[in-house]
């Protein structure tokens, strides 16, 4: 198998979701996540995103409240089969579509772990289209290392290298943006502040 480049991420329509609606709860911060997943057993090419945990919305960078994180979430998924499979950031300033110094060290961090992992960078613009478009494409930016070990954002023909699992997301999204669905997003720095709240989220999509 080659390298990053050559690889496609699929991502399922709640694993996407779930970090959108996290973005749109903590609108004025930066906000990270893990994306968990597995290599195809149908296509080697192919990494599946099955679901995603929101992480943080302040102070991203502290590496010992990531490190239990990536314990904690490894340790849930494991039993299925199941593996951080990358990360995924959303920057502070709105107009902002540049990889972060603190996202590129988590995505190196990540990709010790998983040496095909991707940084997704949400693209506020497209986001912020939804409502009025059709488009069929995910509102981030897929970003991967080069040969010489550097993240790079993945050109216009990104949009073929990550795939939307269910081709409606992007509708299902609007519909939960419009009700505020974002409210009921629980992340890790939630959890670590009361341990009653769930970050696995599981009432997400009742």
């Amino acid at each position: 198998m080659g390298g990053n480049g050559e690889l496609k991420y699929e991502i399922s329509q709640n694993a996407y979701i779930k970090l959108v609606l996290h973005t749109l709860r903590h609108k004025t911060a930066a906000v990270n996540g893990v994306l968990v997943g597995r290599i195809s057993s149908k296509d080697e090419g192919v990494v599946e995103i099955s679901d995603s945990v929101p992480l943080f919305h302040s102070n991203l960078a502290l590496l010992p409240p990531l490190e239990i994180s990536l314990i904690m979430i490894e340790e849930h998924y494991v039993a299925q089969g199941l593996s951080i499979v990358g990360y995924f950031h959303a920057n502070e300033r709105f107009e902002d579509v540049e990889l972060s110094g603190v996202a590129k060290n988590i995505g190196d961090h990540i990709s010790r772990y998983f040496p095909q992992a991707p940084i997704l960078l949400l693209n506020n613009k497209k986001l912020e289209a939804l409502s009025k478009g059709k488009d069929r494409s995910p509102v981030m930016q897929l970003c991967v290392k080069d040969a010489s070990k550097n993240w790079r954002v993945v050109g216009t023909d990104g949009g073929s290298k990550i795939l939307l699992k269910e081709p409606s997301a992007n509708v299902v999204l609007s519909d939960y943006i419009s009700s505020e669905k974002w409210k009921d997003v629980t992340d890790f720095d939630d959890h670590l502040d009361d341990v009653t709240k769930d970050w696995l989220n599981p009432g997400l999509f009742n």
